[in-house]
């Protein structure tokens, strides 16, 4: 699929957007959803020139707005020499059709539009098979309309045996032979994710993934947490392939960071199974550090659509962490702060470009963490300064007394490294 902009040959595409307000639903919420459609246009690399919204009780089956409506938005958009008419909603291969002879110009909805930012996005060789994938998955029943100027070229009716029927199945088996190869090889993807995570779990390190919606500042979060230099734009979806780091905790806990792609409202169903290879990094972690922009004003629903995505993808229910970010832009208004903080238990309130609220992350993630850690009393020998300096690198030492015959200390270790402080654990502890 070409990229909604090519400079080098022409102008940046002008760009109309359409909405439905259906009864169920609410003009806020249509609003918004435009605005970011808006911005998602502008990230493709268009200027939106326009926008219109129709109240409807359910969408036209032919047209997805009524014919009326489409010939008055038609007939705009060829005053405003608009190139590309975007949909908020997904259309129907039939639709989009119908559409292209109405206004006369490219046709395409939401699913297309995040399709087409994803494959500018993806820069791995998996990132643009997971892209690919979804866009042929996208693609192949919509094939029909790209050769409709061929069928018409002889048969009747069903156009029995005419060149574009030929071209068509043609092009139709190549599409589903690249889907078959393309899955192949992210089956492959998938295989070595998982010796990779097999790994990891050799280390007993515990996985932690940052998830949240599009432009929350997740990867400015990773690079504050572990300096690890992931591009971060404020644009949705700056960042596509999936970015792990190590990060150390005050506690001396090891953990292991994955950054992945952002969530979006309407976010299209074949994407997410496109990118289930990249998405098992979310559904193995151990704990979720979920972030929020609470300055933005449609923060709560913004939560409960990257809840939506989790709930698909059968990563519900894991221990999360609230991380409410950007609250240096939030103006002087702390109630809103104070509002999520009360209604969200286990929230952190930071700004990641400022890395105001860090240290206090870092300590609720080691907290989040001890469950999985033995609280042991041992005494060490002073003369075994290697397993003293061994305890304060593996483990959490809370307690410590160095006068007597043997060095004692209270510390939270490993269940992996029992074994190793065995012989110096005097008793264990009740967790605090």
């Amino acid at each position: 699929m070409k990229a909604l902009i090519e400079t080098r040959n022409r102008r940046t595409e002008r760009v109309f957007l359409v909405g439905v307000e259906l009864k169920s639903g609410t003009h806020p919420e249509t609003d918004d959803s435009l605005e970011e459609l808006s911005e998602l246009a502008s990230t493709a690399g268009g200027e939106v020139v326009g926008d219109g919204v129709q109240k409807l009780a359910t969408p036209c089956a032919s047209t997805f707005i009524g014919k009326g409506k489409a010939d008055d938005f038609a007939q705009h958009c060829r005053k405003a020499e608009v190139d590309t008419v975007i949909f908020d909603d997904e259309l129907s291969p039939a639709q989009a059709r119908n559409l292209e002879q109405v206004f006369n110009c490219k046709v395409l909805d939401r699913t297309a539009l995040i399709l087409d930012i994803f494959a500018q996005r993806a820069h791995t060789r998996e990132g643009k098979l997971q892209v690919e994938l979804a866009q042929l998955n996208h693609l192949l029943p919509r094939l029909t309309r790209f050769w409709g100027h061929l069928s018409r070229q002889k048969g009747g009716i069903g156009m029995r045996g005419g060149e574009g029927e030929t071209q068509l199945e043609t092009d139709r088996r190549r599409v589903q032979d690249r889907i078959t190869r393309i899955s192949n090889e992210l089956e492959l993807v998938r295989r070595q994710r998982s010796i990779q995570r097999h790994s990891r779990q050799r280390n007993h390190w515990a996985l932690a993934s940052i998830v949240g919606y599009t432009n929350a500042g997740k990867s400015t979060l990773l690079n504050a947490l572990t300096g690890a230099g992931v591009l971060a734009e404020d644009r949705l979806f700056a960042t596509l392939d999936p970015t792990t780091r190590r990060l150390r905790l005050p506690s001396n806990q090891n953990v292991l960071l994955t950054d992945t792609v952002g969530f979006i409202r309407k976010l299209p169903h074949g994407l997410v199974e496109a990118f289930k290879a990249t998405l098992e990094e979310v559904v193995q972690a151990d704990l979720f550090l979920h972030v929020v922009d609470v300055s933005h004003p449609r923060a709560e629903e913004q939560i409960r659509a990257a809840n939506a995505v989790l709930n698909e993808i059968g990563a519900e229910g894991k221990p999360t962490i609230m991380v409410f970010n950007k609250i240096d832009q939030l103006d002087g208004k702390p109630n809103v702060l104070a509002s999520f903080l009360e209604r969200h238990p286990n929230s952190v309130a930071i700004s990641a470009a400022s890395a105001k609220g860090i240290p206090a992350l870092l300590a609720e993630l080691g907290s989040q963490l001890r469950p999985i850690r033995e609280f042991m009393e041992l005494s060490v020998p002073h003369e075994q300064a290697g397993i003293i300096a061994r305890l304060h690198e593996v483990g959490q030492v809370v307690e410590r007394d160095y006068n007597g015959q043997t060095a004692r200390f209270k510390a939270r270790i490993p269940p992996h490294l029992h074994r190793e402080f065995s012989p110096f654990i005097v008793r264990e502890l009740q967790t605090a």
